[in-house]
């Protein structure tokens, strides 16, 4: 028995009329497969950003310069539908401006600074960087957005899943039955 593979190339146009339709509809987009994946460098938007990724994927993708007329905050809608691709990150909205937010406990002051140091280098070579926050001796919080659209964007998913995949047991408290 053999299968055939069908190769379909499409011109930019063509994806165009055959992905709005798909994406105009917000009963449509949830109807999706999670694992459909869009290719990033064609950048098919839902309300404006760059979405259908899975958690792997969001840590494999490179920030974009923030600089970009064509970057803008995202909605609500459209931020609940990639909050569940960052696990353990919450979506809050702080005077209007939504914002991903996350809290660990460190095993002490100095490991938590050096969590800090762990994420400052990873988020230096995204080039987009979260409000760190040391409270009390060991309480380290994360909030993450995009300050220039005063709002979230794909960026902030981004980061939030490369942090998620840093290996640093050695330097946080197991978390209650755990």
């Amino acid at each position: 028995m053999s299968i055939s593979v069908l190769e379909l190339k499409l011109s930019s146009e063509e994806k165009s009329r055959f992905f709005a339709p798909l994406y105009s509809s917000s009963i449509r987009v949830a109807q999706m497969s999670w694992d459909t994946r869009e290719v990033s460098s064609d950048r098919y938007r839902l309300g404006g950003f760059r979405s259908f990724c899975t958690v792997k994927d969001l840590s494999t993708k490179k920030c974009v310069p923030c600089n970009s007329d064509t970057l803008k905050a995202m909605n609500e809608e459209a931020a609940n539908t990639l909050i569940c691709q960052v696990p353990e990150w919450n979506l809050i909205n702080q005077d209007g401006v939504l914002k991903l937010q996350r809290s660990w406990k460190a095993k002490t002051f100095m490991k938590g600074l050096e969590f800090f140091q762990a994420v400052a280098e990873v988020a230096e070579a995204e080039g987009h960087h979260p409000d760190l926050h040391l409270v009390g001796w060991n309480n380290v919080n994360i909030d993450i957005w995009t300050h220039s659209v005063a709002g979230l964007t794909e960026n902030d998913f981004i980061l939030a899943a490369k942090i998620s995949g840093l290996n640093l047991p050695h330097l946080l408290r197991k978390q209650a039955g755990k």
